[in-house]
């Protein structure tokens, strides 16, 4: 952008902004505000999983359908939430409706396998280039599985990820998520910071982060810890710093560095998958991991996940050297739902929708541009942000320039004016659907402008 026409952003004003948003979000949530004292009797902060209590207020959320939900007060929304990327294909599509609907009435669970996980499969391995796969219940348990099938591989402990990544809440790879730069230590050897109470040190001391986009820097780690690591897990495009993608040339280069050493490589594509590309990034970036970890829009918004490899990477798990189990793998709802999702739902031909969209959603940055306000817009098949800043983010730690207020505004801004996007939009891109209107998109265009010419205007 022009960023001679940039204007210096008032703090003070947005605050002040932030204080009448907030409270204006209060009057449309009286009974959001009464459920949660009623919640917070037995559920932890009134919810389910700590960031629903994203302040001010828990969204709870009463219905969804097509590309709007409905919290418990009434208000309609145009979800760009759409559950941190599961819902591509839009809330009650009908032929998942009609597949769970018929599932349900023959039963739900055996702790048996049945007959829709391999057509799930084969799908799978078509569209990620890798023939052997598992199933799972979540995005956690995938990137779990991952680490316990590279350390079974390797024999080895360590493990290298990217700084300012998250890849599930289990002990193996809940470090460094979002250090602090007091804590972050320096660029070329970043500190491996716990991201909750609870996690032992001897996990922590397993992990070594580099960051996103630097390909000298993931050589350096490989020669500090010459065949110490199991695997290299990396998000293929960033999500919880807007969408950051990959240099040219980045993920051939850290899959060539894995080979050399002996170490798995891992794609955590839980949330880019069927999202990026009909194939994910392995589709849109034509790199074929070691594994690829899968969850959120896999189940159509049935609790899922799964882990796909190589003949070679898999081979424990087949030769039953090594279990990959669970309960509830492969449940007979989630995979009825999984196989009308792929292969009746999310068809190659329904890509084409988000680039549709995309044209509209890119008007972002005009909206921005017209008054000065600094930032950048991405977008990748339905997945998409706005960064305030004047340069692209490219790592991690360029989210230290943007002061943690704005975007805070321009979420409530949004959801004030009838959009419902992620909140901590400083770390989490949109998901749109394949049933998203035009209309649909345009309401978040139209709301940024009105939001940067406030905000502007305090300038």
């Amino acid at each position: 952008m022009d960023t001679a026409r940039t204007v210096e952003i008032d703090l003070e004003w947005v605050e002040e902004l932030t204080k009448r948003e907030t409270e204006a979000l209060d009057r449309k949530h009286a009974r959001s505000l009464s459920y949660r004292e009623e919640a917070e009797r037995f559920l932890p902060g009134g919810v389910s999983s700590s960031w629903q209590s994203w302040p001010p207020h828990p969204i709870y959320v009463r219905r969804g359908e097509g590309a709007h939900v409905w919290d418990i007060d009434g208000n309609e929304y145009v979800d760009l939430h759409n559950g941190y990327g599961v819902m591509v294909m839009g809330h009650a599509h009908p032929k998942v409706v009609e597949a769970v609907q018929r599932r349900v009435a023959e039963g739900t669970h055996f702790a048996q396998p049945t007959e829709d996980a391999l057509p799930v499969a084969e799908n799978l391995a078509e569209r990620y280039r890798l023939p052997q796969w598992r199933f799972g219940n979540s995005g956690t348990e995938a990137t779990l599985d991952a680490c316990r099938i590279a350390r079974a591989f390797t024999g080895r402990s360590k493990i290298l990820k990217i700084e300012g990544t998250y890849h599930g809440h289990h002990d193996s790879l809940m470090v460094s998520v979002f250090p602090s730069e007091e804590q972050a230590g320096t660029r070329d050897r970043p500190v491996a910071v716990p991201q909750t109470k609870g996690l032992p040190k001897e996990f922590v001391d397993l992990v070594v982060n580099v960051p996103f986009n630097d390909l000298v820097a993931a050589k350096g780690a490989f020669a500090r810890h010459a065949g110490e690591f199991a695997c290299m897990i990396v998000e293929p495009a960033m999500t919880n710093c807007g969408l950051v993608l990959p240099d040219p040339g980045y993920l051939p280069g850290l899959k060539e560095l894995c080979r050399a050493d002996g170490a798995l490589f891992v794609f955590d594509e839980v949330k880019t998958g069927f999202t990026l590309a009909w194939g994910g990034a392995v589709e849109a970036f034509g790199v074929v991991p070691d594994l690829v970890c899968l969850a959120k829009a896999l189940g159509a918004g049935l609790p899922c996940g799964a882990i796909g490899g190589t003949d070679e990477a898999m081979g424990m798990v087949i030769r039953g050297e090594l279990d990959q189990q669970g309960t509830f793998n492969g449940n007979p709802l989630t995979m009825a739902a999984a196989k009308a999702n792929l292969l009746e739902v999310m068809t190659p031909e329904a890509y084409g929708r988000f680039d549709e969209l995309n044209a509209i959603l890119v008007r972002s940055l005009e909206a921005c541009q017209e008054h000065g306000l600094p930032a950048n817009v991405k977008v990748l098949g339905a997945k998409g942000s706005v960064e305030f800043r004047d340069q692209p983010i490219h790592e991690y730690r360029d989210l230290w320039d943007i002061d943690d207020r704005v975007p805070q505004l321009a979420w409530l801004w949004q959801l004030n004016r009838g959009v419902f996007k992620s909140p901590g939009s400083k770390w989490e891109s949109w998901t749109t659907s394949i049933v998203h209107s035009d209309a649909d998109a345009q309401r978040y265009v139209d709301n940024l402008e009105e939001f940067a010419a406030t905000v502007a205007r305090g300038a």
